[in-house]
């Protein structure tokens, strides 16, 4: 029985080794979101014309108009990756991809299955970092770290 505890015990400490690859993994997915959304954006500011023609003739955005729609757009996948990657303000840049994502997702009724497999990856990626992301190469961990010690909590 001994030896079934230690091997049990064993496990148990070995399983806890790749967590420390955990803020490997954040950052990794991280960057991996960045590039998808931030090259979207480029696309978006290289091809303006076409992109407000898709805005105004094939997207169906709810609620706003297609203008301001591809604006919101464009500088959200440019400015929320770049706070992804630094992991500045990461849960908020993840949340409002996460948003942009869905509304992408609504908005081209014509997405093909594999485009919304896409769509669903990013989305869920996105999630887990809105979720558990509190990644230790981020700018956000070392803000943290600087509040908490000046706060004295």
């Amino acid at each position: 029985m001994n030896s079934m505890l230690r091997m049990v015990r064993h496990y148990y400490a070995a399983s806890h080794l790749p967590e420390y690859l955990a803020p490997v993994l954040d950052l990794v997915l991280r960057l991996f979101l960045a590039d998808v959304f931030f090259r979207s954006g480029l696309t978006k500011i290289k091809s303006w014309d076409s992109t407000l023609y898709l805005f105004r003739d094939v997207y169906q955005v709810p609620l706003l108009s297609p203008d301001f729609a591809a604006c919101i757009a464009t500088g959200a996948e440019l400015g929320l990756s770049v706070m992804l990657v630094l992991g500045l303000f990461g849960r908020f840049a993840a949340t409002g991809l996460f948003i942009l994502n869905v509304v992408a997702v609504i908005s081209y009724s014509e997405l093909s299955e594999a485009g919304l497999r896409h769509h669903l990856y990013w989305g869920l990626l996105l999630a887990v970092l809105l979720m558990i992301s509190r990644g230790k190469l981020s700018i956000d961990y070392w803000l943290e770290k600087r509040i908490q010690a000046t706060s004295g909590a």
